[in-house]
């Protein structure tokens, strides 16, 4: 059942060391955390996006830390605004990812939490790829409109519980995630499908229900 506490929401700027580059990112830790849950933004956002500020926020209400961070360096968000090549590339958005992960393991405030993976959009396939390479770091994957079909051979890899969240009306998603599902190697796998919502779920009340889905996925296997 996901825990609700009512502790001060703190969020701080950090400095995260992926590989052979720094990336910005902020870090929201309630008091005493259940686990932490690394974002991975889809094309084109970044940690300022609102949509998974909203879901951070809530996640962090139910008892865990978040960590929101620039996949890219700001040299390469100014490359991809004109090639759109970086934000579709989904080892290197992976590469980072395992930098984070590896990060938070190193990192006091984080050590020894249990790291889970929200993917959003082209982030997805990026966290999914990102969970076959840390089995044992990354404890659980939740997806939110996302596109795991990009993840490709890494999908039999992947023994994270995973959990992907689709709009209804977002046909063509649906029908990749599908694809994505049967090849999946977890043993623990859901598609949810949310009535009513478009691909960037902006319906009302359709966020909050991929907030409360996935505190509810990450509380139970993060905790």
């Amino acid at each position: 059942m996901n825990r609700t506490t009512k502790t001060k929401d703190t969020e701080q700027p950090v400095l995260v060391e992926a590989g052979p580059v720094t990336l910005e990112g902020n870090l929201g830790l309630p008091e005493e955390p259940a686990g932490v849950v690394l974002f991975a933004h889809g094309s084109g956002s970044g940690r300022h996006s609102p949509r998974n500020r909203f879901v951070a926020q809530h996640l962090r209400q139910a008892g865990l830390a978040t960590l929101l961070i620039d996949l890219l360096t700001e040299e390469e968000e100014a490359e991809d605004q004109y090639t759109g090549d970086l934000r579709f590339d989904i080892n290197l958005l992976a590469d980072r990812l395992v930098g984070a992960t590896e990060w938070l393991a190193q990192d006091v405030r984080t050590a020894g939490l249990g790291v889970g993976c929200f993917g959003a959009s082209t982030g997805g396939g990026a966290a999914l790829v990102a969970a076959a390479r840390q089995p044992e770091a990354v404890r659980a994957v939740v997806s939110r409109g996302g596109r795991p079909d990009l993840a490709g051979d890494a999908l039999p890899q992947v023994q994270a519980p995973t959990l992907l969240l689709v709009g209804g009306n977002d046909e063509q998603v649906i029908r990749l995630n599908e694809l994505a599902m049967r090849r999946l190697g977890a043993a623990v796998t859901q598609l949810v499908i949310v009535p009513g919502a478009s691909h960037l779920f902006e319906e009302r009340g359709t966020l909050e229900e991929v907030a409360r889905l996935a505190a509810e996925w990450f509380t139970r296997y993060l905790g």
